[in-house]
């Protein structure tokens, strides 16, 4: 239930909205009593022939209800369906704010597929916690008090049977379903995420399943999961409705005890035969306010679970995270210190391993980079040096051992601080659809366009013109094309850390090299941490890392490492026999 108290406290936030609707609420539903009431008196009450103007009060009364209750109804409308729009707003802004520090580190954790699930569909689930789970019973207690308090002038017993209709119909019924409708909706969720992962899996492996012939297989896979996700919400329909079913009966067999007990109390003279019809009308009518309560246990599940969905993707997270690593610990002389000029970086005793894997990927890390210094880290695949990097940008955290940024622990500096000062190339470097210029500029919106043709030229792109079009993903780039480009806009940031990782694993010899010279040329005075399974072109490097299983086997400049003739002299002998044979 922690979840839900988080969402109603968003709620509150628009509390002006929340009792405005639920004061028209009450008055929509005391109105329709009242009308319906009026219209059982006037009629047995015309029966008789009264004085006129006994009739022609009624009639006003009947008129003023009747005027009341839509105006009641519409406002009611207006102002509940407005603190909803507004409550979803907050309660996206509130979890995109606690996602947003480990979107980098997310993604190892749950599938594209699933995140998208909960983001998107338990959000619009919780659109119904305020209309359908919060705001009914509070209306519907305060209308049936009223018109119980209200009855009790006329007939107490008739009063104590529509308390316990109140309590079958408002409470009773409800809570029933709302036990059997958990275990339909924990399976309905959890369908729900595999239809939406395996329509992702489908969608961005479309290419590799036709290629493969394994197409047919997957669309099956697909088909199904959401087979099995309609099955699955047909039953959850199909309780919601016999709830409903059973809700209505109930209220139908109290109206009917109501009438059966007037019509016994008015044979015994304990009560005024006029008032019977406007008590049946009462009856009949108070029910109605009790009537959302039949759909209650679906939409209370239903918003409990996508509470809990949503915020344990975040949850999780936190509890993991060192409270230090918040925002609020940056300071203005860290976030200048960190923009403003080449910072040394070390790395004392680190180690990290994958949430969910047993097996180290990285291992008593002891790194020593010194301001404006220029690294190579090298080895095999699979090594750990992107890991490395990763940690460096604070995507993960270390799971020992401290990093050290300008003699700063990384951990003090907010995610912001850090990012604000590093150019970075990734082996994956997402391009977002639209044009080239849009996609130089997430460098600086200030850029013009001439910086922006310069930085192309540079990386040998000068044929492209700014306003071609970059599709989704950059699906419309080749390889090269997208590492080039990367490397442009982080040339184009200027900060003074440069963290590259296989850079330009995608390029021609050729270009490669000018591309690197004029990366050492923009970045002479800054640290620079290069990462490579080539071993071409280090010689200019000022020191060499050279790492294997996750752990530092080797380390020194160039020259060092090849008289040493260890585990960096083998890669360059291996290399120069593949390449240069």
């Amino acid at each position: 239930m922690k979840e839900i108290r988080i969402v109603i406290r968003l709620m509150m936030a628009e509390k002006k909205d929340v009792l405005y609707a639920i004061l028209f609420g009450f008055l929509a539903g005391v109105a329709a009593v009242g009308l319906f009431a009026n219209s059982g008196y006037l009629i047995s009450k015309a029966a008789i022939t009264p004085p006129l103007y006994i009739l022609t009060i009624s009639i006003a009364v009947m008129k003023l209800f009747s005027v009341t209750r839509a105006v009641s109804r519409y406002a009611e409308r207006y102002y509940s369906h407005r603190a909803t729009f507004t409550i979803l707003s907050n309660l996206r802004v509130h979890f995109f704010e606690r996602l947003e520090p480990f979107i980098p580190r997310i993604f190892s954790k749950y599938r594209s597929g699933d995140l998208l699930s909960r983001i998107v569909g338990d959000v619009e689930s919780l659109q119904n916690f305020f209309l359908r789970v919060y705001y009914p019973p509070l209306v519907m207690v305060i209308v049936f008090l009223s018109t119980i308090a209200f009855t009790a002038f006329f007939s107490v017993p008739v009063a104590i049977i529509l308390i316990a209709g109140l309590l079958l119909t408002g409470f009773a019924v409800p809570a029933y379903f709302a036990v059997k409708q958990q275990r339909l909706e924990s399976q309905l969720r959890n369908l729900r995420g595999t239809v939406s992962t395996e329509a992702t899996e489908f969608l961005y492996g479309f290419r590799d399943l036709k290629l493969y012939q394994r197409l047919e297989e997957q669309e099956q896979e697909l088909t199904d999961a959401a087979t099995a996700y309609v099955d699955e919400q047909g039953r959850v329909e199909t309780q919601a409705l016999y709830s409903q079913s059973i809700n209505q009966a109930v209220s139908l067999i109290i109206s009917w005890l109501v009438l059966g007990a007037g019509a016994y109390y008015v044979s015994t003279g304990q009560l005024d035969g006029v008032f019977l019809a406007m008590l049946v009308m009462m009856s009949l009518t108070v029910f109605e306010n009790s009537t959302p309560m039949a759909a209650f246990p679906v939409h209370f599940e239903d918003s409990r679970r996508a509470a809990k969905r949503l915020f344990s993707v975040v949850e999780a997270e936190e509890d993991g995270a060192d409270a230090a690593v918040k925002p609020e610990a940056e300071h203005t002389f860290e976030t200048q210190s960190v923009v403003d000029k080449p910072l040394s970086i070390e790395l004392n005793h680190v180690g990290f391993t994958f949430p969910g894997e047993n097996r180290p990927a990285l291992r008593n890390i002891d790194i020593h980079l010194p301001a404006g210094s220029k690294t190579a880290i090298v080895g095999p695949s699979g090594s750990g040096k992107s890991t490395l990097l990763q940690l460096l940008l604070k995507a993960y955290q270390p799971s020992e051992g401290e990093i050290r940024l300008g003699g700063t622990q990384l951990s003090q500096l907010g995610d912001e601080t850090v990012w604000a000062g590093i150019n970075t190339v990734l082996q994956k470097n997402h391009f977002f659809y639209g044009t080239i210029r849009e996609n130089l500029q997430l460098a600086g919106d200030e850029l013009t366009d001439d910086e922006l043709e310069r930085a192309l030229a540079v990386v040998k792109l000068q044929d492209s013109s700014l306003s071609d079009e970059v599709l989704e993903k950059g699906e419309n780039l080749s390889g090269g094309e997208k590492q080039r480009l990367a490397i442009a806009r982080a040339m184009l940031k200027d900060a003074h850390i440069w963290l590259l990782d296989e850079p330009t694993s995608s390029v021609d010899p050729l270009t490669e090299k000018h591309i690197f010279n004029e990366l050492l040329r923009q970045g002479k005075d800054d640290t620079m941490v290069f990462v490579s399974h080539r071993l071409a072109g280090l010689e200019n490097m000022d020191s060499i890392i050279v790492m294997n299983q996750g752990t530092i086997v080797e380390s020194g400049t160039f020259a060092e490492l090849q008289a040493r003739k260890g585990y960096f002299y083998e890669m360059k002998q291996i290399e120069k026999s593949v390449f240069y044979h």
